[in-house]
């Protein structure tokens, strides 16, 4: 029996359009989906159709849960909220922990979250190191928790590359391409796993030029 997990990135986020949105956010850690980023999550959402995934999980960071609720409509699935597939928590980055919207809030605005999944916690700042260890850890307790079923997993650029160097440890860092609204495919088969696609783009009227992290 195969297993397949698919790997995404978030849709454009508010402050990559609008760099002085951060100045003045609630939440400057935490920004949203630009309207641009909310098509790319649609279009992502129509792609996935069809490909039989039966678990959603999701980065608590409110750009990766709107990516993943567009997903969630449209395949009509759950969405179980994860630290692990979190943004790397970079000090360099990130002057403080960032704050995310408490759990009822995210309930109420995104009802199809899943509130009896555990969460999880943070744990700022981190490493480079410490964050692919911990998305590594991620995705290879997911897929030994849910042998059965095919996965999706909605994070950051940092995570994605984490949770494919989880499955497959010879991938370099260099080797995947995490641009915004990406698809990586891995799939399971004779005890090894495959990658199928690396950073496709293709179900994107728009893509960016070059890829940004932070």
């Amino acid at each position: 029996m195969t297993q397949t997990v698919w790997i995404a990135r978030h849709g454009n986020r508010i402050d990559f359009v609008n760099p002085e949105w951060f100045n003045t956010a609630e939440r400057r850690y935490d920004p949203y989906l630009s309207p641009d980023g909310l098509v790319q999550a649609k279009q992502l959402a129509r792609r996935l159709v069809g490909e039989g995934i039966t678990q959603i999980f999701s980065s608590p960071f409110l750009r990766t849960v709107q990516t993943a609720e567009a997903i969630a409509k449209t395949l009509d699935l759950p969405i179980k909220l994860d630290w692990g597939l979190g943004e790397w928590l970079n000090p360099e980055w990130m002057k403080e922990s960032p704050e995310i919207l408490p759990m009822e809030t995210l309930m109420a605005q995104f009802p199809l979250i899943d509130s009896t999944y555990p969460m999880g916690t943070s744990n700022y700042p981190e490493t480079w190191e410490e964050c692919l260890m911990r998305t590594k850890e991620v995705v290879q307790r997911l897929v030994a928790a849910y042998p059965d079923d095919n996965l999706l997993l909605i994070g950051h650029g940092a995570s994605v590359i984490g949770t494919a160097m989880g499955l497959i440890p010879t991938l370099r860092e260099t080797d995947i391409h995490a641009s915004l609204c990406c698809l990586v495919k891995l799939v399971h088969q004779q005890g090894e796993w495959m990658m199928e696609l690396n950073g496709d783009t293709s179900h994107l009227s728009e893509t960016e030029e070059d890829i940004r992290f932070n």
